[in-house]
């Protein structure tokens, strides 16, 4: 946030009136949000990795035009292998891989700066003398990171749809049960799968806004994020550990696929839903907790 935009913040406190119009209802101003994103997508690294995220789709599927692999024999569960036939599979197959590793590394960079990096710059400590209130900034600061993460799923997924379409063209799709729906229906699912993944990634935020809170160091609460999120990946892939796979953040995040059946698999849908629910609140609550009693010094 700027020196001019805290002032403004400043003013509005000013300005407030004692006696009987004091009791009179403000509205709710969105400036402090709008000035979170507006740091947001105006730093270089955020856009070069907006870059990156984009880049993928257009790898994935310039790859699959040019090696052209047989489907015969393929798991029709391969996205890659089905956007030979339909281009929408195309952004399906980019989240696929996005999710693992590169929509995680994003979050976990906004996440690492919400607080951290406010700390390290030495704003945090004026933002708060402004005065903004802890609770009131902690969610505005998450609120950024939900907006961020959907809009990093949404760029994955329309430039994966525009390339797939523009490769292979789209129409009629054969679902993952043999079924097959309408254009505009499938249309309507990769539109709910990006909903699916930027809930999945906004929980991590939660994750990584709560470790913000732990320290002044951005580069650690990335780095710890991202060890919190490979560490995940692996102990899903030890059969022996399944005992443990309904706690970690990443159980539920490719259940996406199951919109992609006839009919769709809500169930696990919604235990995905509810477990990133669950995850956003309890880490929300603990950098709550942690944020409004820790002594800013910087």
């Amino acid at each position: 946030m700027s020196v001019a935009e805290k002032g403004v913040e400043q003013g509005e406190v000013g300005t407030r009136h004692t006696g009987s119009t004091a009791t009179r209802p403000r509205a709710v101003s969105t400036r402090l949000l709008r000035s979170e994103l507006g740091l947001i997508m105006g730093r270089r690294r955020n856009q070069m990795g907006m870059l990156v995220l984009a880049a993928l789709p257009v790898v994935l599927a310039v790859a699959v035009k040019l090696t052209a692999p047989n489907r015969e024999g393929h798991d029709a569960g391969d996205f890659l292998v089905q956007a030979t036939a339909n281009g929408l599979f195309v952004p399906l197959a980019a989240l696929t891989l996005e999710m693992t590793l590169f929509l995680p590394m994003a979050i976990a960079m906004l996440s690492g700066d919400a607080i951290a990096g406010e700390a390290n710059l030495g704003t945090l400590r004026y933002l708060l003398t402004v005065p903004v209130n802890r609770t009131r900034l902690l969610a505005v600061k998450y609120a950024s990171l939900v907006i961020g993460a959907l809009i990093g799923v949404t760029i994955v997924t329309v430039v994966g749809a525009v390339v797939g379409i523009a490769l292979f063209g789209a129409g009629p799709m054969l679902t993952l049960s043999g079924v097959q729906i309408g254009v505009w229906s499938a249309v309507g699912r990769v539109a709910l799968v990006a909903l699916y993944c930027a809930a999945g990634i906004a929980a991590l935020g939660a994750v990584g806004l709560f470790v913000s809170t732990l320290t002044e160091q951005p580069m650690a609460a990335t780095v710890t994020v991202m060890i919190v999120t490979i560490v995940s990946w692996i102990l899903l892939g030890v059969n022996q550990l399944a005992f443990l796979h309904p706690w970690l953040i990443v159980d539920h995040w490719m259940s996406f696929s199951d919109l992609f059946r006839e009919p769709p698999l809500w169930s696990n849908l919604l235990q995905g839903l509810g477990q990133d629910l669950a995850y956003a609140v309890v880490f929300w609550l603990a950098a709550w907790a942690r944020f409004t009693s820790k002594d800013i010094t910087s």
